[in-house]
């Protein structure tokens, strides 16, 4: 089974000395040398090094990423402009460092070792090819029993059968478990047990394929065994690596706040806080709302009907003080997962599918990351 942490190996196909996914780094600075390459094994990538300059035209030109030691800076000349370009400085009191970037056409100038962290990430981005982040949308209770997680199931299902690229993160430790909504508590694949303490940058392609596939869509869950408690730092980076690898990741959040749970919410493009149409609901959801507004930067509000206290849906919204996303309509096993014998969303002519289609086309970009479009209407709000 692949370790999403474990750095990238060259497959099989791939030809030897090719440079189109390696950086290129030119230094004449053996110590520079040394921690540029540890930085790039620490981002999973082997690079090219020039020890002389010039630089080659081609692997100038191919490289995703060009790593210029300020030692070989004044040698280069001027070489043909191009982006991903970084200048790396040792000495912050050097004020031509500056100048030399400007002739370099570097894109950044950053010095060692205060920003390796940043570093890594950016050397893997590159390799990556990291382009536009996935959709990131968060779902938690206002109160027990409110239907999140079967939401949260349906919004990933229906982002699934569009042909998009989806992740579905289960971030309650103490819910049911996703797996079992969708029926796949035996698929093999990495649990948040296998995860819990991981730190540093985790591989978008290694994440994708080391969890259990479930319904044309990645599932991290838990295991059956004890609540394993997850790190922030563990949470951060298997957010980021969902996030990179584009489409839509849909979160499973608890009520409660704690440090993991405050990093899963610093990921999010929106929240929603599903709640149903009920006088006591509110009461509940304004404290759980209360705890997000400070964390989350779009909190919308989703009302289950029917109201058994004549409560209108922007009744709902009004008291909560939040927009609202939209409303769902009653539909048998909604609270409890069922849906038609199959998992929450499954049916596309459904109230719950309708409604994430919906949603999901008024919060994506107009083609982004999909193989197919969905034909479903609904009532959602932007």
């Amino acid at each position: 089974m692949t370790d999403p942490t474990a750095p990238r190996q060259h497959g099989p196909d791939e030809p030897a000395g090719t440079t189109a996914a390696r950086p290129l780094i030119l230094t004449e600075d053996e110590e520079l040398l040394d921690d540029l390459l540890r930085l790039c094994a620490a981002a999973g990538t082997e690079p090219e090094v020039a020890h002389g300059a010039p630089p080659d035209r081609g692997s100038w030109e191919t490289a995703p990423l060009v790593l210029v030691g300020d030692d070989c800076a004044p040698h280069i000349g001027a070489p043909a402009r191009r982006e991903g370009v970084l200048l790396i400085g040792r000495d912050l009191d050097d004020a031509g460092v500056w100048q030399r970037a400007v002739t370099l056409g570097a894109d950044h100038v950053i010095f060692l070792p205060d920003a390796e962290p940043w570093l890594v990430d950016r050397i893997a981005d590159a390799v990556e090819g990291a382009g536009e982040q996935a959709l990131t949308v968060g779902v938690v209770g206002g109160c027990g029993g409110a239907g999140a997680s079967t939401l949260a199931c349906a919004l990933a299902l229906t982002a699934a059968r569009q042909g998009r690229r989806t992740v579905l993160v289960d971030a309650d430790p103490l819910g049911g478990g996703l797996d079992v909504l969708l029926g796949g508590e035996r698929t093999a694949g990495l649990r948040w047990p296998d995860l819990a303490s991981s730190r540093g940058r985790v591989g978008s392609g290694a994440l994708e394929e080391s969890l259990p596939r479930l319904h044309d869509l990645s599932l991290l869950s838990w295991d059956r065994g004890d609540t394993v408690p997850v790190a922030p730092e563990a949470m951060r980076s298997v957010l980021g690596a969902a996030r990179r690898a584009g489409g839509v990741v849909v979160v499973d959040l608890p009520r409660r706040l704690d440090d993991s749970t405050a990093e899963a919410l610093a990921h999010l493009d929106v929240a929603l806080l599903v709640l149903p149409a009920r006088l006591r609901s509110c009461a509940a959801a304004a404290r759980v709302a209360a705890g997000l507004r400070t964390a989350v930067r779009d909190l919308r509000v989703v009302v289950r009907g029917p109201s058994p206290d004549g409560l209108r849906d922007d009744d709902v919204a009004h008291m909560l003080r939040l927009a609202l996303a939209g409303a769902l309509p009653g539909e048998p096993g909604l609270t409890d997962g069922r849906d038609r014998g199959g998992p929450p969303g499954s049916d596309p002519r459904g109230p719950l599918a309708r409604f994430c289609s919906a949603f999901l086309a008024r919060a994506l970009p107009a083609g982004t990351g999909t193989a197919g479009t969905g034909t479903d209407g609904g009532s959602a709000a932007a």
